[in-house]
């Protein structure tokens, strides 16, 4: 394993202006299927890569454009560990790790040595995750026998 906790390429982000006519285009020109995170389509597959579709009007910060403009994500293990190996490594966070409980990640990003910004994102625990997660270190403060 990376020792960030970088698994794979997780999405390359794409601006639209128009969010129909993209979805047409990637889902029926191209033949891709739908991308989900849970219940709510983001995008399409292409090979494991998500190519998510971001409608300017939205207000994503880039336009359509023939010049390179894509926003890459890796996935990581556990995104608030890989920002703070990062920072250990001297590695410029342009954006601390936050959570998102309404996409359920969390989301963070870096530059590289070029300036180029490169996200992360790893799976916000779920309820029974974080449950375990207090259980366990209830139990650590228990005073041995």
């Amino acid at each position: 394993m990376n020792p960030l906790g970088f698994r794979r390429l997780k999405v390359v982000a794409l601006a639209v202006d128009d969010l129909a006519r993209a979805n047409r285009f990637y889902g029926e020109t191209l033949g891709l299927e739908p991308a989900f995170e849970g219940e709510r389509q983001v995008g399409f597959l292409f090979a494991n890569v998500i190519v998510m579709l971001k409608p300017t009007e939205a207000g994503w910060y880039a336009r359509p454009s023939a010049q390179l403009n894509p926003r890459i994500t890796f996935a990581s293990d556990d995104a608030p560990q890989t920002e703070k190996e990062l920072r250990d490594r001297n590695v410029r966070i342009s954006d601390p790790v936050q959570g998102y409980a309404e996409e359920g990640f969390y989301v963070g990003s870096f530059l590289d040595s070029e300036g180029n910004k490169i996200w992360f994102c790893s799976p916000l625990p779920t309820s029974s995750e974080r449950l375990a997660e207090v259980s366990a270190e209830d139990l650590s403060t228990v005073p041995a026998e």
